[in-house]
This record gives structure tokens, sequence and C-alpha cells, in this order.
């Protein structure tokens, strides 16, 4: 009978999340092999067998970070309208970021060195949002730079969902918060006639609240 695996995925799962969890709070520099593996209840070894040392440790949770975002805007259906894509990719942006609080701040903390303005790949973790951005040039909905647009949008979504990880908002502060800073992020880079129709069906949805205030 052969020896029993003792560096199998269980051992792996919880080395990559007990890793995630120190990158999320601590300095990178002081997230070492030997306390990510007492953090596990692992070896040294095993994290030397499964994942070849620190950095192989490092690109696991990233490489958990990049897909666990990227599956989740990609689940997002494309419509035929780009903008009512945009604020739907936007809400998955945050219920990702908000459901994922150690790998959020993982990926966009210094282990991951995400550029919207780099070039679009598989890799990229907002892809689908950039390229719902691209359909809403070409449909001439919004105007402006494609790397500008993407840079402003991921700004304001990233801003938001920092500002409510860190309990700085309350979830209602936070709800409407995001509800009008997105709507208005997209207003601002469209092109003036949807901007009329976005602002008077923006003026409409407050009259109508403060009715029914």
């Amino acid at each position: 009978m052969g020896r029993p695996r003792t560096n199998d995925e269980a051992v792996r799962e919880r080395l990559v999340e007990c890793a995630t969890e120190m990158l999320a709070t601590r300095p990178r520099e002081s997230v070492s092999v030997r306390a990510v593996a007492a953090a596990a209840g692992a070896s040294t070894t095993a994290v030397y067998s499964l994942f070849g040392g620190k950095d192989g440790l490092i690109g696991a949770v990233r490489a958990r970070a990049v897909t666990g975002l990227f599956q989740d805007l990609s689940a997002v259906r494309a419509s035929a309208d780009p903008l009512v894509d945009l604020y739907a990719l936007a809400v998955a942006y945050r219920r990702w970021g908000c459901g994922h609080r150690h790998l959020y701040t993982v990926l966009f903390g210094g282990v991951q060195a995400f550029d919207p303005s780099g070039e679009v790949g598989a890799g990229d973790p907002v892809r689908p949002l950039l390229a719902a951005i691209d359909r809403a040039l070409t449909a001439s909905v919004l105007a402006g730079d494609a790397t500008a647009i993407a840079l402003s949008v991921w700004g304001a979504l990233h801003g938001l969902v920092t500002l409510e990880l860190a309990g700085a908002l309350d979830a209602a502060t936070a709800d409407a918060a995001f509800h009008s800073s997105v709507h208005a992020t997209l207003r601002g880079w469209a092109t003036p006639e949807v901007f009329r129709d976005l602002r008077r069906a923006d003026i409409a949805r407050q009259e109508t609240r403060a009715d029914g205030a």
C-alpha cells in the first residue's frame, strides 16, 4: 500500500485561504512561508511541494482573485442596451467585491498590479466591463476614449466598494451612493442625445421618490 497523500487538495485550499487573509491584512513582506504554513496547520514543505514557494503561493491567490471577478462579470449577459449592461456589470463588481473581501483587497491592494490601460487579454479581471464600454462606443451611446472611460468607471466602483468594505457607509447609504454615482459616471460619458434622455429619466425617478415620501 502506498503512503497516504498529506499535501492534498484540502491542504492546498487551507494554504490559499490563509495566504489570502494574511496578504489582505498584513504587509506583504511579513507574509512568510512559515507563517502561512503554521496558520494553515501544514508544513513549510507543503508550500514548496504544492506551489514551489512563496511566489507560487501568492500567484495562486492572485489567480483565484482574477478568476473569481472575471467569472462573475462574465456571467452578466449582454443585452441590446450597453448602458444597462454597464450598470449590471457594476452591480456584479460590487457584489463580488463585498462578498470576497480579502480577495478584493489582495487583487487591488498591491499583489495584482491591474492597469485598465494595458492590453486587454484573458488575464484581465474586468475584461467584460471593457468589452461593454467598446459596445457602447460603437453604438454611439458613450463618447470618448475607451481607456479614459474605463479608468473613470473603475475608479468610481473601486472607491465605492473600498468605502463599503471599510465600514465607512451603512447599507442604505452605500446603496444610494452606488446607484447615484454609477449613473452619474455613465451620464458624464454619454453622447449629448443620450445624456438628455438619461437626465430626464433621472429627474423623473427623483420626482417619483419625492411624491412617495
